[in-house]
């Protein structure tokens, strides 16, 4: 009996001692205390701060903020806007999941931009910004070719050349999708270069003559030029697992060509080029004979290339082969710097050659 009752009285007290761990408890300040920190928050805003323990990491306390005070009625405009932002972002209300971009960048201080175009209209492009678009120079000479010389640059050439082969009898004449599965791995060469270069600036704590951004910008033109054409030919399933199988084995290749042989792997990149152009060309032939439906412009072409608002996919063709014009001479000039014994960093970087 005395061991019973003395086993009652030690529970008790565990239970008193070990409450507040086991149990959430709350912490609610007075409204006066509120008032007077509310000087911290937004002026008309009154909160409390709520404490929880949480029994399963040992009490450890986690704060919220809730707002005191009378509601006020919510305008029609505000409440069309709130829930604009539910339905965006897939909110519940009631299950706790409503996490509307506004109260994030409001939380972390970062507000998108709100950004108008030159006759003041919203730009609705966040992939890319008005300073970011150009007008295309279709002037440049798309007979330009390197001859081979040396045995690296024939072994370019000709590795260039033996890709071609599978290409064409993939493709044949469907020029809108072998436009878009070739920019996927078009793009990849300027990023890899980009990447290298930044690694051996760090190494070596020193600048890189700007050829890190004119790269990586030159891996972005191609990858808008995706973009571009994924809004005139959509790629059947095959054809994503190709770019997936193509894209994995060009990447490591060009990468190990790249530490192996900068001056080997831009002059490969100049002679893709001028494949490519000859490939648009073709394109545009196509057009022409009208075997290829001459469709308006895509949007998002004529605002980056600031076309013309009745634009045509001959138009879109025609300033993505003047791109891939002046990449074919940006790394050619790339290699032939290599092939000088220098460095890239001793040339000014071609930032903007478009």
């Amino acid at each position: 009996m005395m061991i019973t009752r003395g086993g009652a009285k030690a529970a008790k007290s565990l239970l008193v001692a070990a409450g507040p761990r086991l149990f959430s408890t709350v912490r609610t300040v007075s409204s006066h205390e509120a008032l007077s920190a509310s000087h911290i928050l937004k002026p008309g805003v009154t909160s409390a701060w709520i404490w929880t323990r949480a029994p399963t990491i040992g009490g450890m306390r986690f704060a919220s903020t809730i707002t005191l005070g009378e509601k006020t009625p919510m305008k029609e405009e505000d409440a069309n806007q709130k829930k604009t932002e539910n339905e965006s972002t897939g909110g519940d209300a009631a299950g706790g999941n409503n996490k509307g971009d506004k109260g994030i960048a409001s939380y972390w201080g970062v507000e998108p931009n709100k950004i108008t175009k030159e006759d003041g209209s919203e730009w609705k492009w966040n992939c890319f910004r008005p300073w970011e678009t150009y007008k295309a120079d279709i002037t440049i000479d798309l007979k330009k070719h390197h001859v081979p010389t040396t045995f690296l640059d024939r072994i370019a050439y000709w590795t260039v050349k033996s890709l071609r082969w599978p290409t064409d009898l993939f493709f044949q004449r469907r020029y809108g999708c072998r436009a878009m599965m070739l920019e996927t791995v078009a793009a990849v060469p300027g990023m890899v270069g980009g990447m290298l270069l930044h690694c051996k600036s760090l190494r070596r704590f020193e600048q890189s003559g700007g050829w890190i951004k004119a790269l990586l910008e030159e891996a972005e033109n191609e990858r808008m030029h995706l973009m571009t054409f994924m809004e005139v030919a959509k790629p059947k399933w095959y054809e994503r697992a190709l770019v997936i199988t193509v894209q994995g084995v060009f990447f490591n290749a060009y990468f190990l060509g790249y530490l192996i042989s900068p001056k080997f792997a831009h002059r490969m990149v100049g002679y893709l080029e001028e494949e490519a152009i000859h490939s648009y060309t073709e394109f545009l032939k196509e057009l022409d004979k009208g075997n290829i439906e001459n469709v308006p412009a895509p949007a998002i072409a004529i605002d980056y290339w600031r076309l013309p608002a009745d634009a045509t996919l001959r138009d879109v063709v025609m300033v993505v082969r003047a791109d891939e014009a002046h990449h074919r001479d940006v790394n050619h000039f790339a290699s032939d710097i290599h092939y000088q014994g220098r460095e890239l960093k001793e040339a000014p970087a071609p930032i903007g050659y478009h």
